[in-house]
C-alpha cells in the first residue's frame, strides 16, 4: 500500500489506508506491504501492485511505483503478516513479463519507475523450502550432531527426509566428519561367484577383524577383465569383456554416500585385462586387450571434476606395462621386456608427463598384491610361501617383515590398508590383520590376528579398495 505524505492529495487506490484524527495511518489490509513516500508530490501518483514474472513462481511480488513530479523516497515498513494478496489487488502486466516497460493508462502520467521487492509472500510456503535439519537447532549445530552418528547407520539417516538424504551426499557432510576425526573407512571387495559381487567390509573392534556390512551387485555382473579404482567416495568399474561381447569402453561408478550405481563417461578406448591406477583425483589406464591399431600404446586419463577422459600418447619407450603403483604423488610403472622376459621399473611424473627409469629391484612386485601405508610400499609375496615384504627407500631393496601360514591366509590373497593396519583377505573372505607398528618392533616375528571365512562360499577376492566417509 502506498501513502502520500501530502494531505492535499485526494486520489488513492481502493486498498490505501488514510490518516485518522490523531495523524496516524489506519492499519492497511493484512495482505500487502506498506510503502510510504517521504515528501509530497504536486501531482497524483498512480499505484499498481504488479507481480513480477521473475519472482512469481517463488511467491514474491515487485511493487511498481510511478511518481508524477520527482522521485519519491521509498521506505519499507514491516507488516505483521505476510499473506498472499488477493486477485483484486494484483494486476498482471504482460509487457513486463516479456522484459519490456509496463504500459500506462490514460490517467497515469509518464514518470520514472521504481521496483521494490517485498519480503517472501506466504510464510508457510517459504518455511517448507528450508526445513531445519533438527527442529529447534541451528543447522550448524545439527550438522555436528548428525555427523557423530556411526557410518553403519547412515542408511537409516537417508530414509528420514529428503533434506537428510541430500546432506549425506554433500561435500559439507564429508568435510565435517573429516574435520572432527569422525570419518570411517570401509573396504569394497570385488569377488566373483556366479557373477561380480561387491562385498562391503568394515573393521569390527570387538573381533579385531572385519565384518560384512552389505553386498551390492554392479550392473556389469557378467564381465571379465574389469579394473576397479576409487576416487574420493566413488568406486569405479572400468572396461571388461564377456564370452559373447568384445572389450568395452563402459564405466560404472558406485556412490558410497547414496549407495547408488550410475554410468560415468566412457573410456576413449575399449579395454579389458588392462592396467589402472588412481592418483590426485585422476584415473590412469593403459595396456590391455581389445586395443585397435590406432591406439596400441595410448594412455587414457579420467578427470573426476569434469567427468571426462583424455587420451595421451605413451611417454615411455617400452609399452609393456604390467602394473601401476601410486607412490609419493607419482606412478611407479612395472614393465616386462619382450626380448628377455625380464621385469624392470620406471617412474612417471603426472605434473610434467615425463618418464624416467628407476631401480629394477622394485619390479619384484609385478605379480604380488601391494599396498601403500604412509608412503611406504608393502608387498605380499606368495611364490615360496606367504611373506610380507617392505620396500626400503633408502637402500632400494625389499625387506621381509615375517612369514604367514598358508592355512591362515588361504591364498590367493589381496592386500588393503586402513590406517596403520594391513588386512590380508583370502579365499572365503578369511582375514589376517597385521599392525604395522607392532610388526616393526618385533624383529623376526610377525604378530597377527586372524579370523575364519566370513562367508560360506569359497570366493576368491579379485580387487580391494577403500572408501572413507
Amino acid at each position: 500500500v502506498i501513502r502520500e505524505s501530502s494531505p492535499s492529495s485526494s486520489r488513492r487506490a481502493d486498498c490505501l489506508g488514510s490518516p485518522n484524527k490523531t495523524g496516524r495511518a489506519v492499519s492497511p489490509p493484512r495482505s500487502t506491504s506498506v510503502l510510504t513516500t517521504a515528501r509530497a508530490s504536486p501531482f497524483s501518483a498512480a499505484e499498481t501492485l504488479i507481480p513480477s514474472s521473475r519472482h512469481r513462481r517463488r511467491g514474491r511480488y515487485s511493487h511498481q511505483i510511478r511518481a508524477g513530479f520527482s522521485d519519491p523516497q521509498i521506505h519499507l515498513l514491516p507488516t505483521r503478516h505476510q499473506l498472499r494478496p488477493s486477485s483484486a489487488q494484483i494486476r498482471p502486466d504482460p509487457l513486463r513479463s516479456q522484459g519490456r516497460a509496463s504500459s500506462l493508462t490514460d490517467d497515469q502520467a509518464p514518470s520514472k519507475q521504481f521496483t521494490v521487492e517485498s519480503c517472501p509472500v506466504g510464510g508457510m510456503e517459504s518455511a517448507s523450502l528450508h526445513t531445519p535439519l533438527i527442529p529447534g537447532l541451528p543447522d550448524e549445530i545439527a550438522l555436528i550432531c548428525l555427523a557423530r552418528v556411526p557410518r553403519r547407520y547412515h542408511n537409516v539417516l537417508r530414509c528420514v527426509s529428503k533434506r537428510w538424504r541430500a546432506l549425506l551426499c554433500s561435500e559439507e557432510w564429508l568435510s565435517c566428519r573429516k574435520r572432527n576425526n569422525l570419518d570411517e573407512s570401509w573396504i569394497y571387495l570385488i569377488c566373483r561367484e556366479t557373477g561380480i559381487k561387491c562385498y562391503v567390509l568394515a573393521p569390527d573392534p570387538s573381533s579385531r577383524s572385519l565384518k560384512v556390512m552389505h553386498i551390492t551387485q554392479p550392473p556389469c555382473t557378467g564381465r571379465q577383465g574389469i579394473s576397479v579404482e576409487v576416487l574420493d567416495k566413488t568406486l569405479f568399474l572400468l572396461g571388461g569383456c564377456s564370452w559373447l561381447n568384445d572389450a568395452t569402453d563402459e564405466v560404472y561408478c558406485y556412490d558410497a554416500s547414496s549407495s547408488l550405481w550410475s554410468i560415468a563417461a566412457p573410456m576413449p578406448t575399449a579395454r579389458c585385462y588392462f592396467v589402472s591406477a588412481s592418483l590426485e583425483d585422476k584415473l590412469y589406464v593403459t595396456g590391455g586387450l581389445g586395443l585397435t591399431d590406432k591406439s596400441p600404446n595410448s594412455w587414457d586419463i579420467y578427470d573426476l571434476a569434469t567427468n571426462s577422459w583424455c587420451a595421451h600418447k605413451n611417454p615411455m619407450l617400452t609399452p609393456d606395462i604390467v602394473k601401476f603403483i601410486a607412490l609419493d604423488d607419482k606412478l611407479v610403472t612395472i614393465h616386462r621386456a619382450a626380448w628377455n622376459r625380464m621385469y624392470f621399473a620406471g617412474i612417471y611424473d603426472p605434473l610434467d608427463r615425463s618418464w624416467r627409469g628407476t631401480e629394477n629391484e622394485i619390479a619384484r612386485c609385478f605379480s604380488s598384491p601391494t599396498v601403500v601405508v604412509d608412503d611406504t610400499l608393502y608387498m605380499l609375496e606368495q611364490t615360496l610361501g606367504t611373506k610380507l615384504m617392505k620396500w626400503q627407500e633408502d637402500t632400494k631393496e625389499w625387506v621381509m617383515l615375517g612369514r604367514l601360514s598358508d592355512k591362515v591366509t588361504r591364498p590367493p590373497c589381496e592386500l588393503v590398508a586402513i590406517g596403520r593396519k594391513i588386512y590380508v583377505i583370502g579365499r572365503g573372505l578369511s582375514v589376517v590383520t597385521i599392525d604395522v607398528d607392532t610388526a616393526a618392533r618385533v624383529d623376526g616375528f610377525l604378530v597377527t590376528s586372524s579370523t575364519g571365512p566370513l562367508v560360506e562360499q569359497d570366493l576368491s577376492p579379485e580387487r580391494c579398495r577403500v572408501i572413507t566417509i
